[in-house]
């Protein structure tokens, strides 16, 4: 298969947010700004990646009746390695995101891409599948991120746009994750319906 293809669409065809839904607890609760939801993002596409091209080259040893639990060690595997990595070397954004790091085990992007498509297609093909939907995932995060971030507190990656007193604090709690997430949605269907239409 064409790899630039194959990320490509992860990023824009099927992109775990803005398309196919998929991983809205870290979704919604990462990204009060656009640093941690870039960090939750990349966090994620370091594990889609690491386990996508660990379950493709293990694929013809694994027996269809454990396939779900050896899918579930490998990623857990590579999410303690990730934390563990985190606790040492970027302890205060471990702190940051919180219980949502442990929870990339049961995000169901993960698993749902190794049964997907890194069971079924060759090593190389699985890493860039990875990479492909942990960009789309990684930009929708940040871009969430960003517009929260900036119409909440004016800030962009806490520098500051506007005075803080002219944010809506709406945007820094949950229902402002639900609101922005749904209006961004609504844009990108606006644009890809465009595009399609052209």
């Amino acid at each position: 298969m064409n790899k630039l293809k194959i990320i490509y669409n992860g990023l824009v065809k099927e992109n775990p947010t803005f398309v196919l839904l998929l991983g809205m607890c870290p979704t919604l609760g990462t990204t009060g700004s656009a640093l941690t939801g870039m960090s939750m993002g990349l966090a994620t596409m370091g594990v889609l990646v690491c386990s996508n091209g660990a379950i493709s080259a293990l694929k013809n040893f694994i027996p269809d009746s454990v396939r779900i639990p050896a899918y579930i060690v490998v990623i857990a595997s590579f999410v303690t390695i990730l934390q563990m990595l985190m606790q040492a070397y970027l302890p205060a954004l471990n702190d940051s995101l919180g219980i949502f790091i442990p929870l990339i085990v049961v995000n169901c992007i993960l698993l749902g891409r190794a049964e997907a498509f890194a069971s079924k297609h060759p090593v190389g093909d699985s890493l860039c599948d990875g990479l492909g939907m942990g960009l789309g995932f990684t930009c929708a995060l940040t871009l969430l991120g960003m517009v929260r971030e900036l119409l909440g507190t004016g800030r962009v990656f806490s520098v500051e746009v506007y005075p803080e007193r002219f944010g809506s604090l709406i945007f820094v709690l949950a229902p402002g994750a639900f609101i922005a997430l749904g209006f961004l949605i609504a844009l990108y269907n606006v644009i890809k319906n465009r595009r399609s239409s052209c």
